[in-house]
């Protein structure tokens, strides 16, 4: 019970850039080792498979993305209503929400799973499948759709893991499954000779190995909250607490998955299979900085959580400012390095010159309003992060919906392939001057409320 006292003293003493660095650092390893994970798992399988393999993965994209969604619907909405009941000092409601999440994930997950192996034929040709590419999405698809499930629990129960105050085990889990991954990947593509199935199986086991390290960590002695047997049982009012949250995500995954799809609808008419191939190498890349402001966020969540239940609202906000910050520093450099080294990053992936040419062009455009975006997602996540999730959900689709899919439907037509590639900094830009504008008018209104509130104070 020390352990845990003294974790949870430290989200409300410690300064705050030691607190965020301490949480965010290990979270942004993870993030980064898992983007990573997936950026060789492309290299890999462009190399040693070819250009169209890549075309066929990124088909994959708004599936994978979907099966992630319904693991974050749960994961992260747990994670944020444990962060706030903890700061309230409610150690056994914390508990009954971790036991809640898992039964909700299999339940979810599953019921995913089963729809999507029954549609998958169908779905991919949604998203943009042909004849060239389809092959390839639906061999890796048959083989990661029922691992599913181990997607869901490792990623959600490793945010759970973060939240509750042991952010360094929750990064050596996530680079774990991704060292695993990358050891995997080349044995099975070059050496077993199992193509594109061989990355599949690599992601698979990975997950199962990280499932059963994430999970028993709520099972030994001194975690600060542990699964109870008399807890497994779903209850109305924590479903509702979880979902209320976790729907922010979930509508931003979900947002994505359909912005995948109108996409590769689109560069299939304008730019044909290697465009698509394109999208999914700038894609590649373009998360691998996201993700390390997702890093950032999943560090900072239990911080401002913490500290928004337990009143302290200046550190709360001292914490968004130290993240605004070093977001926006992230995001610029994903813009130098879209800006300056396009060809070499699109080289890394394909040897085609055809789809270097395309991929090249698609990066340097897609990234010009880059150094705005790590600041967008970071407001984003404060709503999120103290159980604002109306405003979090907006924000989240303003960058996802509102904006991409009208410059998706009028720059193509007038300016072909390249406006498709240039809805996604205008939708940028539009999204973080929200963003700007909401945390503006929040911060004064609250700020205005607790001063009124201490003047009426005897």
């Amino acid at each position: 019970m020390s352990n845990s006292v003294e974790i949870t003293n430290k989200l409300a003493t410690d300064k705050i850039g030691k607190l965020i660095w301490s949480y965010s650092l290990p979270s942004i390893v993870g993030t980064v080792v898992m983007a990573l994970y997936n950026v060789v798992d492309r290299i890999f399988i462009g190399q040693g498979v070819g250009a169209l393999a890549i075309s066929g993965i990124a088909l994959t994209f708004p599936f994978m993305i979907l099966l992630m969604a319904f693991g974050m619907l749960v994961g992260v909405g747990a994670a944020s209503r444990i962060s706030i009941t903890l700061g309230e000092n409610k150690r056994e409601k914390a508990e009954k929400i971790l036991s809640n999440a898992l039964i909700l994930t299999f339940i979810i997950s599953g019921s995913v799973i089963v729809l999507s192996y029954i549609f998958l034929s169908d779905l991919l040709r949604l998203f943009g499948g042909t004849q060239e590419t389809i092959q390839y999405a639906e061999e890796y698809m048959r083989i990661i759709i029922p691992g599913g499930i181990l997607s869901a629990l490792n990623f959600g129960f490793n945010n759970i893991m973060r939240a509750s105050g042991y952010p360094a085990k929750a990064m050596y889990t996530m680079v774990v499954c991704a060292v695993l991954n990358i050891i995997l990947d080349p044995i099975f593509i070059y050496v077993f000779h199992w193509g594109i199935a061989g990355a599949a199986i690599a992601t698979n086991i990975s997950y199962f190995v990280g499932t059963i390290w994430v999970l028993s960590h709520f099972l030994l002695k001194n975690s600060i909250i542990k699964f109870r047997r008399k807890n497994f049982k779903l209850e109305k009012d924590i479903i509702k607490s979880i979902l209320s949250i976790g729907m922010s995500p979930f509508s931003m995954q979900l947002a994505t998955s359909l912005i995948f799809l109108l996409m590769n609808t689109t560069l299939i008419h304008y730019g044909g299979d290697l465009a698509i191939g394109a999208f999914g190498i700038i894609n590649s890349i373009n998360t691998l900085i996201i993700m390390i402001i997702i890093g950032l966020n999943q560090g900072t969540q239990p911080i401002i959580g913490y500290n928004y239940g337990a009143g302290l609202h200046d550190r709360m906000f001292k914490t968004l400012k130290y993240s605004v910050v070093i977001a926006t520093a992230m995001s610029t450099f994903g813009f130098v390095l879209g800006t300056f080294f396009p060809n070499f990053m699109s080289a890394m992936f394909t040897q085609n010159v055809e789809l270097q040419t395309i991929s090249t062009q698609a990066l340097r455009i897609s990234v010009l309003m880059f150094p705005v975006v790590g600041s967008q997602i970071v407001i984003s996540n404060f709503f999120q992060s103290i159980g604002k999730a109306n405003i979090s959900i907006f924000l989240s689709l303003t960058r996802q919906i509102i904006f991409l899919v009208p410059c998706l439907l009028i720059l193509p037509p007038i300016y072909g392939l390249s406006g498709a590639w240039a809805a996604m900094p205008m939708s940028d830009g539009f999204s973080a001057i929200v963003s700007y504008l909401t945390i503006y008018f929040f911060v004064r209104r609250f700020r205005s409320k607790l001063n009124l509130g201490n003047s009426n104070t005897p």
